[in-house]
């Protein structure tokens, strides 16, 4: 029996599906040259071929907070994938000519058109294990410091995210935290009409340690919403990198270097209680 019938194995002490108990996740693409994005496939993900959006290629970057709850309590962990758009070679016969707008509005039910990851940059050791094992993912440390819109700050819809560096503890049970700066992404979206996608589920490419592509789904319960970037807003979105001999910051020099943003993309999970402001109770006698 060939590897494509056939299931990856999920290995102890892991189990599949993994489940969000919360999520905060803004992303951003750009539509750049294809010529160094297919360099880059070619090299991380032989089996892979990117999206043709008239004429240019989709690079896109997310960060992701998330909660996860396990029998022995509760983690937190933020993350940044930095990808391109992609499909399997293989399948090209099956997917429709799709303009950027009608991608990132979820018209591509196929979902074949997923993201292929270059880089995941993450602060929680566990998730890196499983990330790398279970996914394919090139993942590795770093830390954050990040500001987004929340029912208990003020109002707007800014997000502000700060990638620095990190390296494995030598315990391996954490990362140790690095003051250099890689790169950093600020979006400012108030005031612009987000509309609600459903473009989920989020189809995220990796390549195991023997060469084998793995396609992994990411269901979100409740539509992201999309914001397209006009010319006019491309002020709105800054991209920049700080270090530029790093890793990411090589690969967002070559791959993205000046290109405005084309959209954006964001999902808050809702707040699922609240505590009230006290009142005061009448004093006995």
């Amino acid at each position: 029996m060939t590897d494509e019938l056939t299931l990856p194995p999920v290995t102890a002490p892991y189990l599949l599906p993994f489940h969000y108990g919360a999520l905060h996740n803004i992303g951003v693409d750009h539509l750049v040259d294809p010529g160094p994005v297919r360099a880059a496939l070619a090299a991380h993900h032989p089996d892979l071929t990117a999206a043709d959006f008239g004429g240019r290629a989709c690079v896109t970057l997310n960060y992701q907070l998330y909660f996860a709850q396990y029998p022995n309590g509760g983690g937190i962990t933020q993350e940044i994938e930095y990808s391109v758009v992609a499909h399997p070679t293989a399948s090209a016969g099956r997917l429709a000519r799709l303009s950027y707008e009608e991608y990132a509005r979820g018209y591509d039910q196929t979902k074949l058109l997923g993201i292929a990851r270059l880089h995941v940059l993450c602060d929680n050791p566990l998730a890196i294990a499983a990330g790398t094992a279970l996914f394919g993912e090139p993942k590795y440390p770093a830390w954050f410091r990040a500001a987004m819109p929340s029912p208990n700050g003020p109002a707007g819809e800014s997000w502000d995210i700060v990638c620095k560096e990190a390296v494995a503890s030598e315990s391996g049970d954490g990362i140790d935290r690095r003051d250099r700066t890689l790169f950093s992404l600020s979006a400012d979206l108030t005031g612009l009409p987000g509309t609600p996608v459903n473009s989920t589920p989020i189809t995220g490419y990796g390549t195991d340690a023997g060469g084998r592509p793995l396609a992994g789904p990411l269901h979100v319960y409740q539509p992201y919403r999309f914001f397209p970037l006009a010319a006019a807003d491309a002020g709105r979105v800054r991209l920049t990198v700080h270090d530029s001999g790093s890793r990411i910051g090589t690969d967002i020099a070559a791959l993205v270097g000046g290109a405005p943003a084309a959209g954006a993309w964001s999902f808050q999970s809702s707040p699922v209680a609240a505590h009230h402001r006290p009142y005061y109770v009448p004093r006995a006698g």
